[in-house]
């Protein structure tokens, strides 16, 4: 960029937002004034980036989404740096908080919240045996549970010694279409639940199949789509997966011409990236460790998946009628299984928590008006479950869709397209709660530390929700397209901030750290805290102005490292409270003097 021989300049970084910034931020370090213009494409492949060079687009075409670009990134650091000091300062810890991170944190202390309150309650439901089928009971509205033992008891009583009669049967031919492919939350969420692998876990290696084995599209995508550019490549693609368990998998496949749907191919729904799929790479399966073997399964079966046909199946439904009551069994046979023959939908607890549905069963054909002897009545107790603790799939899925925490429409309107944070960024934040001790992993499960809890309700409310997000994404969304000023966006964040500020000074709550430790500071005396340090639990004195640290396992004389700040503070205490008995002993003698003629 400094040669003086180079007379025009093209961004090649991605196409968004993002990628914009990242191009326009390399020019102005190397002072670029000459003429640049826009490469602007959806996908990797040869000739789509012959098409894109074909078509360049003017460098300033592109100035709105820059601007907008800008105001992201500022005014991320002006609420996130300022709110995090005066965190800090009021309340002498180490308390930080940003326009993404806080309201992660606020959605799973929100939940805790919610089960902490939460009442299990006792209800009944009750399954007629019905000879070769059971039934279940429902009201009217199709509920199936009774809160009252009463009533439930006042049924089985109605229905015994009379004869059921089948009320009404429905059979219907049913298609369940295939699933898309993956992006990456979805693959993130995806490895939780059957992998066990956190959100950082699965980035981490997926980055390793698509760098070091060239095995998959690139990782950080956000679309489940391709382009119609990419049609033409998806025989080679899947050719370079024909090696073990995948090689019959995808030898029907092949044998007949491919025709994706257009639930799959979205130019429309491709921005920077397409969805992550293999490559024509041939895979070579000894060359990857376990979890890239376990990982590129998952990806391997659901693109195949995507490109096989829909899971169809014959359901009966059936009503039986006893006596005034309706009992209600559904049956299912598969005609095709499609799809589902290749891979399947892991069902969340939420799902169980809240579905109502019938459970399936071997279900004979009967005729509607046909006579059936009531066999047995079960009345079964149970109880209501509070809603679930955020896993990391879960908490994926409500950073990437957290419409339903919003009230306003046009605001919840407006996240839909973003959501909270990146898909590149989402692992990383909840990595960064977990690492400041704002949130633990208890099993599978998120929960809050005291530290979060408390946290929480130090901030501004506005902080604690996505509003703020869907606030700023609603005007940065008219900044794009020249609606909105920089200008305006940046000042009224300015003006926000000191409200921030202002009304963290003046809070009144007491902030208790939870980590205070039994370890008095060697320099002050006061009880140290345990804090995530670099390289381990590290040990810190809560006052800042002596700012001793040290390892949690390491003594506090005898070879320690030692600060500047430390080391002035060691020479202090020598200087004052050393006598002339000290002379000659070692560093960490004389101080461990000095302490003691200083008690």
């Amino acid at each position: 960029m400094k040669r003086q021989d180079i007379k025009e300049l093209i961004i090649a970084t991605d196409a968004g937002r993002e990628g914009e910034l990242v191009a326009r931020w390399i020019m102005a370090a190397a002072k670029w004034k000459k003429p640049f213009r826009r490469l602007w494409i959806s996908s990797q492949t040869d000739d789509a980036i012959r098409e894109g060079f074909a078509a360049l687009k003017p460098g300033a075409a592109y100035n709105n989404l820059y601007d907008a670009a800008v105001c992201r990134a500022e005014a991320d650091w002006l609420v996130g740096l300022n709110v995090t000091r005066a965190l800090t300062c009021k309340f002498n810890a180490q308390l930080n908080a940003g326009r993404v991170q806080t309201p992660t944190l606020g959605m799973i202390v929100s939940r805790e919240e919610e089960i902490q309150k939460f009442v299990p309650k006792d209800y009944w439901t009750i399954r007629a045996n019905l000879g070769d089928y059971f039934g279940d009971w429902r009201e009217a509205g199709g509920n199936s549970r009774l809160f009252d033992f009463a009533k439930a008891e006042a049924i089985v009583n109605k229905i015994k010694g009379h004869s059921g009669l089948v009320k009404e049967v429905r059979t219907e031919v049913k298609s369940e279409p295939p699933p898309l492919a993956y992006h990456l939350t979805e693959l993130q969420r995806d490895a939780n639940k059957r992998l066990g692998f956190s959100a950082q876990k699965t980035l981490s290696v997926l980055q390793g199949l698509y760098e070091r084995h060239k095995l998959v599209t690139y990782p950080r995508t956000d679309s489940r789509y391709i382009s119609k550019d990419i049609v033409p490549t998806l025989p080679a693609r899947l050719k370079g997966m024909m090696a073990g368990p995948y090689a019959d998998l995808v030898k029907p496949l092949l044998a007949k011409p491919l025709v994706p749907t257009k639930r799959f191919v979205d130019d429309t729904k491709v921005s920077d990236h397409h969805a992550i799929i293999p490559t024509e790479q041939p895979l070579v399966l000894a060359a990857l460790n376990v979890d890239e073997k376990k990982l590129y399964d998952l990806i391997a079966r659901q693109f195949i998946a995507v490109l096989s046909l829909p899971h169809r199946y014959n359901q009966l439904t059936m009503v039986t009628s006893v006596n005034g009551e309706n009992f209600y069994s559904v049956g299912k046979v598969v005609i095709d299984q499609g799809w589902r023959a290749i891979t399947s939908r892991v069902v969340e607890r939420d799902e169980l928590n809240s579905s109502d549905a019938l459970p399936e069963q071997m279900l004979k054909l009967h005729k509607k008006g046909e006579s059936v002897k009531l066999e047995s009545v079960k009345v079964n107790k149970a109880k209501t479950k509070p809603p679930a603790r955020y896993n990391e799939a879960t908490l994926l899925s409500a950073m990437e869709s957290p419409g339903k925490f919003i009230e306003d429409e046009e605001l919840r309107e407006s996240i839909k397209q973003g959501g909270l944070g990146t898909v590149a960024t989402r692992a990383e934040i909840i990595e960064k709660l977990i690492h400041a001790s704002y949130i633990e992993r208890h099993g599978k499960e998120l929960a809050p530390t005291s530290k979060g809890k408390q946290l929480i309700s130090l901030v501004a409310s506005d902080l604690k929700t996505p509003e703020l997000t869907a606030e700023w994404e609603l005007v940065l969304a008219n900044i794009a397209k020249g609606k909105d000023s920089k200008a305006d966006f940046i000042a009224k964040i300015r003006d926000y901030t000191i409200d921030l500020v202002r009304a963290t000074i003046a809070d009144t709550t007491v902030y208790k750290a939870d980590n205070v430790t039994k370890t008095k500071c060697p320099l002050c005396g006061k009880f140290m805290l345990l804090v995530n340090g670099k390289r381990g639990k590290m040990l810190a004195c809560p006052d800042r102005a002596c700012g001793h640290r040290q390892p949690e396992k390491e003594k506090a004389f005898g070879g320690l490292r030692t600060s500047k700040h430390e080391s002035r503070m060691n020479q202090k205490l020598i200087a004052e409270y050393s006598d002339n008995n000290s002379i000659g002993s070692n560093l960490g003698a004389l101080l461990k003097a000095a302490l003691d003629q200083k008690d």
